[in-house]
């Protein structure tokens, strides 16, 4: 394409909200995606069983921002879905969040109010006005007894870290209920795109201003680039500045080995995902894709997930080490004009999928200087 207006590294959420919200203003745009598809981690398709499958990992969306909900409608129909998660533990299976079910089932509680379920939860908590970490957060919220059945080992498992060496940021936002809902999300808005994400992101592209290479590393192309007005940077920060912070300390990114089977079944498991929070099992959770939309196939597609130090990063580790690193990539980042840097990599930060949504449609709005409440208003 000449006369690229917007070059934009990387086709997931971030990068293809920010080349759509700029094609529609005329703007000629440039997608570079090293992988062989559009979407990101959000990429699904087709498999052998006739099973819409996701590459890496269930993507649930869920939302409160009416901004976001409102995009995303623009370009696939949706049905609703109120995802829900259950847990092997012990020799039982119970809810995630934690619940009164939970509760009740693992310890042999007849707890039948939200009031005792409250009593319950503080009676067992351990206080700290400001958590210094992972397990501190766990224990302020919950206490020993769900602490260890529940997230102490699943933690590791996932991080390959207990929870006393993650930022208390990091399972501060698991739920926790004092009453029965078992739903995983209690966001006003849970839904899942008719025919899958790729489709979603495709439509989210059709734009004759848009033109997307895949199979390409920017770093292997970029002196062939020039010119542009912007360029949006949404892989990892640390390779952007060629690893110059990280050469004796790397900031640590999380990958998924994501191992696929098929069986000769209706159904494998009760739930679309189970989780495995104990140390019996190496991996975290088995997924069975074919409940989502309520596929049909003589067979059924299940995926158990290894998190794996090795491989596409999927995750930042948050802790005061990588901290520390990140700040200085983010230093080197401030200096750039016209380079933006965008998503969970680039900000070594985590966001939900809505999340991802916001943080690009609020960076398009706030470089093209539009009024907040007007932007709502239009998009």
């Amino acid at each position: 394409m000449k006369n690229i207006d917007i070059l934009i590294i990387g086709a997931g959420i971030s990068g293809t909200v920010l080349a759509e919200r700029y094609a529609s203003l005329g703007k000629k745009v440039l997608i570079i995606e090293k992988r062989d598809h559009i979407a990101g981690n959000c990429y699904d398709y087709i498999d052998e069983n006739g099973i819409l499958v996701s590459k890496y990992g269930a993507h649930l969306f869920h939302t409160n921002e009416e901004s976001v909900w409102h995009y995303v409608q623009k370009f696939s129909e949706w049905y609703p879905w109120e995802h829900k998660v259950v847990a092997r533990v012990d020799d039982k299976t119970v809810p995630i969040p934690v619940n009164i079910t939970t509760v009740n089932t693992l310890f042999g509680e007849n707890i039948t109010s939200e009031e005792d379920m409250q009593s319950w939860l503080e009676n067992n908590r351990k206080p700290f006005e400001k958590p210094a970490n992972g397990e501190e957060a766990v224990l302020n919220r919950v206490g020993e007894k769900l602490y260890e059945k529940m997230f102490k080992h699943y933690t590791k498992k996932q991080w390959d870290k207990f929870p006393a060496e993650l930022d208390a940021s990091v399972l501060e936002r698991i739920p926790v209920r004092n009453n029965y809902d078992d739903r995983y999300f209690s966001d006003k808005y849970q839904a899942l795109p008719k025919g899958g994400y790729t489709q979603l992101f495709d439509r989210i592209l059709a734009n004759n201003n848009i033109e997307v290479l895949l199979n390409t590393d920017y770093f292997d192309v970029m002196n062939e680039y020039s010119g542009f007005e912007k360029l949006f940077y949404t892989g990892p920060v640390d390779r952007f500045f060629g690893f110059k912070h990280s050469m004796d300390e790397k900031l640590e990114y999380r990958s998924i080995n994501f191992v696929s089977e098929t069986f000769e079944q209706e159904y494998f498991q009760e739930n679309s995902v189970v989780n495995y929070p104990g140390m019996e099992v190496d991996f975290t959770r088995i997924i069975e894709y074919k409940h989502f939309g309520n596929q049909k196939s003589e067979k059924t597609t299940v995926v158990k997930e290894f998190t794996v130090d090795e491989g596409e990063p999927y995750y930042p580790v948050p802790n005061p080490r990588n901290q520390k690193i990140y700040d200085k990539y983010k230093e080197e980042a401030d200096k750039l004009t016209h380079v933006y840097f965008v998503g969970r990599l680039a900000n070594y930060k985590y966001f939900n999928m809505d999340q991802a949504f916001k943080n690009a449609l609020d960076l398009f709005a706030s470089l093209e200087e539009k009024d907040s409440e007007n932007y709502k208003a239009v998009i």
